[in-house]
């Protein structure tokens, strides 16, 4: 997911690492290896470990639909910033001035907030001020939203191969725009107080649940775990890659980009932050001129350095501090704020403002800031399709698995699908349901999800029989840090979390912060009864599929699917039939073509429930689907779970 939609301040970075390392790595390496050694989408995958949990392939399928759904439109906000940028000024640097006969003013929404939160707010989403209001759509981010749709399906109609190219550019170009937004952030007056707040841990906050939690989601949105698209990324991989090397490489790459990222986020927002506690010690000082004007205020209260045509910081705390003294009990009928940065530092945007807010505020500043800015927006365009490639892939690849049809034709028609159900989303309310969609149909769903996973392969697979699947794939055993991570500490702290999740839902009152014009300034505002079900609605269908598919394996309503070879994979088999007896080679050490079995891996006996056997399942040879000689091997009794 596009890292810098989120920040890690100090209080999240000691979580984040601890998560990424406990949950992170060995869940990620858990997705890579199950999908290279059973070279299925998540569906397939999970059919094949444990047919009863079959549901989690299509809880993943469903979240993976949610979050493109509105993700997209992220991408669409993108391009209108980027084609934006093309005009110098930039049309966010400054309020718009309106004109009344021949009286000019600024926009008073402008001149309460600032240039770019009235350019986002109002020139791009023309937001409406509750979720009732939907104020009809928005032409410009439905084009947007559009252009995204088609540019996402012709980078997923290329394929896995076509898209590992582009991502040789796009994985490499936000690296170099991240550099250079890092040195140009650093000299700007503020950077260094940005990036002293992101490294000064507050221990405080570290204790509450909240923090954990959303230092665990960005774990899983930063990896893609839960979604499905690493194990149909995987499953491309020979099946002697090393994905264990894979993981950590891509985890420690992952991290050290989430850092450079905050530190470019940071020096951003201490910039800002100074900007805006500049505005706030001059607003303050013309409140305390007209007090001193108007007698409310002695003259003897300021200090006689004080200079109010260049009031400094140091200054104003002064004076502030001695009216506040001397005033006692009725200093709170003046209405003057302390003006803190560290008060701004803690204010800072986080969600979709912190781009198109705080960046696009930022970039104001910058020499030939039209070419930073169509640098940036261009560089969360590539971010924002790579995400979008594991998401549709993650939707895609399962079904490829299952049904005969032509990856094209299911690529546009899904495509053609969400772009209409996105069109939720460029109301002039849209953005109170990306938030909706991003707090409830992501969060719980894909831990119980990420859980489900790691529980059917360290528990009901068994720990052991993965870790040595894994030596016969790889040629090495992993370390004995996995095992036990799969065994205890992960599934552990997974459920603690879900646990806290569910505690959180339930205290905290569900709402979202509604843009109010006449202020200026968002408002928390709950949500009305329809919505409040549409969240709910949101959470019971991502995780409907779980006890859905339990029931009806259980009780033999559905065939399992475990035995059965994907279509897709299949049609990989006729075009790599060439290469097939250097791959059975390998798997079984050297026997010849004519004893090598089917090359999915032979779904080894799992000991039902309430039975004291184990139930033994049959092993089709490559020649039964059409390859030569057919030979079936039957250990025993054929049964479906």
């Amino acid at each position: 997911m596009l890292t810098l939609y989120s920040s890690l301040p100090g209080a999240y970075l000691v979580p984040y690492f601890i998560l990424l390392l406990l949950i992170g790595i060995p869940l990620f390496f858990l997705e890579l290896a199950v999908g290279q050694r059973i070279r299925r989408g998540s569906i397939g995958v999970w059919n094949y470990v444990y047919p009863r949990l079959g549901g989690i392939g299509v809880s993943s399928l469903m979240v993976c639909a949610f979050v493109g759904l509105y993700y997209n439109v992220i991408i669409g906000w993108s391009i209108f910033y980027f084609f934006q940028s093309f005009q110098y000024p930039l049309p966010w640097s400054e309020c718009p001035i309106r004109r009344n006969g021949s009286l000019a003013y600024v926009e008073p929404e402008c001149e309460k907030s600032s240039a770019t939160t009235y350019f986002w707010y109002r020139e791009t989403l023309n937001i409406t001020s509750t979720i009732a209001d939907s104020g009809g759509l928005n032409w410009r981010m439905t084009l947007s939203l559009l252009a995204a749709w088609i540019i996402v399906c012709l980078a997923v109609i290329k394929g896995i191969q076509s898209s590992g190219k582009v991502m040789y550019f796009s994985s490499l170009f936000p690296y170099v725009v991240l550099f250079c937004f890092l040195v140009r952030g650093l000299m700007l007056k503020g950077a260094t107080d940005g990036i002293a707040h992101m490294f000064t841990p507050k221990l405080e906050k570290m204790l509450e649940p909240q923090v954990w939690r959303e230092a665990a989601t960005q774990v899983f949105f930063a990896l893609g775990l839960g979604f499905g698209g690493v194990i149909a990324f995987s499953s491309y991989n020979k099946r002697d890659n090393n994905c264990h090397f894979d993981a950590v490489l891509v985890s420690i790459i992952n991290f050290i980009t989430s850092v450079l990222a905050t530190l470019v986020v940071f020096a951003v927002l201490g910039f800002k932050a100074n900007i805006m506690n500049e505005k706030c010690i001059v607003d303050n000082a013309e409140k305390i001129l007209g007090y001193l004007n108007t007698s409310v205020l002695s003259h003897d209260l300021i200090p006689p350095h004080v200079n109010f045509s260049h009031l400094t910081v140091e200054d104003y705390a002064e004076m502030y501090s001695v009216i506040k003294t001397v005033r006692g009990d009725s200093f709170g009928q003046l209405g003057l704020d302390p003006c803190l940065l560290e008060d701004e530092l803690n204010k800072a945007v986080q969600g979709t403002g912190l781009a198109f807010i705080a960046f696009t505020e930022a970039m104001i500043y910058f020499p030939a800031s039209p070419f930073w800015s169509v640098m940036f927006f261009f560089m969360l365009i590539n971010l924002g399709l790579g995400s979008m490639i594991g998401t549709m892939t993650g939707i895609t690849t399962p079904v490829l698995d299952t049904f005969k049809v032509r990856k094209e034709v299911l690529t546009v028609g899904c495509c053609i699908v969400a772009f209409f159900c996105g069109l939720l989303f460029v109301q002039r309310s849209g953005n109170y349901f990306v938030t909706m969609f991003d707090d409830y149909s992501a969060g719980l769903p894909l831990t119980i999800v990420v859980v489900l996973e790691n529980i059917s392969v360290a528990w009901i697979y068994g720990s052991k029989r993965f870790m040595q699947d894994l030596e016969d794939m790889l040629g090495f055993r992993p370390y004995s840090f996995y095992f036990y991570m799969w065994k205890y500490v992960s599934p552990i702290l997974l459920l603690i979390l879900i646990s806290a999740t569910v505690i959180e839902m339930a205290i905290k009152p569900p709402g979202y912060n509604a843009w109010v014009q006449e202020l200026a300034m968002e408002r928390f505002q709950s949500y009305p009864t329809w919505a409040l079900c549409m969240c709910f609605a949101l959470m019971i269908a991502a995780m409907l599929p779980l006890p859905v598919v339990f029931i009806v394996r259980h009780f033999h309503l559905i065939p399992d699917g475990s035995n059965k070879l994907s279509v897709s994979y299949k049609k990989s088999m006729m075009k790599d039939i060439s290469n097939l007896e250097d791959e059975s080679r390998f798997i079984l050490g050297g026997k010849n073509p004519s004893e090598t079995p089917s090359p999915m891996p032979t779904h080894r006996a799992y000991l039902g429930p309430g039975n004291s056997s184990p139930i033994e399942l049959t092993t089709t040879s490559i020649s039964s689907h059409g390859y030569g000689t057919s030979s079936t091997t039957n250990t025993g009794p054929k049964t479906d779970l």
